[in-house]
């Protein structure tokens, strides 16, 4: 389909302006320019670079929330480029977004182990009193809610989602903090007629696809659950184990997944894979993420309420309805086409 004219953008709030903020905002630019200058509708590195109707371009960010206080009261592009902020900047330099960043309630959003990492390595927290967040999102005219906040922030997540709530504003929750996945929250997002996206996003080759996808070949053959859903008979505790050590700070924003596989194959003999991913975390999930703004558009245009399961299914990690890759990956293309997602 091509480009509609006389599209309203996709005004996009923003909780969290780390890493995943920046190659955010990074992409949308890259991806517009991209569009603008070779008019072709494949653009590499982006999955779909239109949904429906929608292209990269069409995303505007009309407000920013933040904690820290090198960022509280910056620009958006600023605050992007703060530290602690140590992404890759694969842009020139920041489009120019004139709105500043405003103070987030910290709650739960700064952990105790921070404290011992030095003022480059973790957050500042701004003495500035927190806003009110629904009047800061009703006022912006703000129709989705990115939560990029750091892991962990159970009762910040909670803070905005209720925001959220209360405004009729969409939820994309990027964290691991089961909000879209818990029926509870679920349930009050599709009283209210709100549809919402979650929880925790994918990279789009990262460590979760990657063992998925080896687990599915051994069955046919960077979260142990979601591995052991595609799995049909889940291995036992002592037998699996994924996850993610402590942060390295010589790492900054690079991933690096080690994996080792175990199975039998014909006549029972021993099968042993062993496989070492790299990757640039935070832009590794922001293209998953462009896609889940405009599919959330859609879903408000088709007013569609509570999580999107196939939506949910291809870009989260822990969604309320798993699904296998394949099937995700169908019934987000059917659902783009303008079928139903439930």
């Amino acid at each position: 389909m091509p480009p509609r004219k006389n599209k309203k953008p996709i005004r996009i709030a923003i909780a969290g302006m780390g890493n995943c903020a920046s190659s955010l905002l990074q992409g949308i630019h890259y991806y517009s320019n991209a569009w603008a200058v070779r008019r072709v509708l494949r653009s590499n590195g982006l999955l779909h670079p239109l949904v429906g109707p929608y292209s990269a371009s069409d995303i505007q960010v009309v407000a920013a929330f933040d904690i820290d206080e090198r960022k509280v009261g910056k620009t958006i592009p600023s605050a992007a480029a703060a530290l602690p902020n140590c992404t890759t900047q694969f842009i020139k330099q920041f489009p120019r977004i004139p709105i500043r960043v405003q103070m987030g309630p910290p709650l739960d959003g700064v952990a105790a182990h921070m404290q011992n990492y030095p003022s480059e390595q973790t957050f500042v927290v701004s003495k500035a009193k927190p806003v009110n967040l629904a009047r800061v999102l009703e006022r912006s005219g703000a129709e989705i809610l990115l939560n990029y906040l750091p892991v962990g922030s159970q009762k910040a997540a909670e803070a905005y989602a209720s925001a959220c709530l209360s405004t009729g504003v969409s939820l994309l929750n990027c964290i691991p903090v089961f909000i879209a996945s818990d029926p509870g929250w679920a349930n009050r997002f599709k009283e209210r007629g709100i549809p919402i996206v979650g929880d925790d996003v994918k990279g789009q080759v990262g460590a979760t696809i990657l063992h998925r996808t080896l687990a599915r070949l051994f069955m046919e053959l960077s979260k142990t659950e979601a591995v052991q859903s595609v799995l049909m008979e889940p291995l036992k505790g002592t037998d699996i184990h994924i996850g993610p050590s402590d942060y390295v700070p010589w790492q900054k924003d690079r991933k690096i997944c080690f994996l080792r596989i175990e199975g039998r194959g014909f006549g029972d003999c021993p099968i042993e894979l062993e496989a070492r991913l790299s990757v640039e975390d935070s832009p590794n999930s922001a293209g998953v993420t462009i896609d889940a703004i405009r599919c959330l558009r859609l879903a408000r245009e088709r007013r569609l309420s509570g999580p999107l399961l196939s939506v949910s299914a291809w870009t989260m990690k822990h969604p309320l309805q798993p699904m296998t890759d394949e099937e995700a990956r169908h019934r987000i293309e059917q659902f783009i086409r303008g079928m139903s997602d439930h």
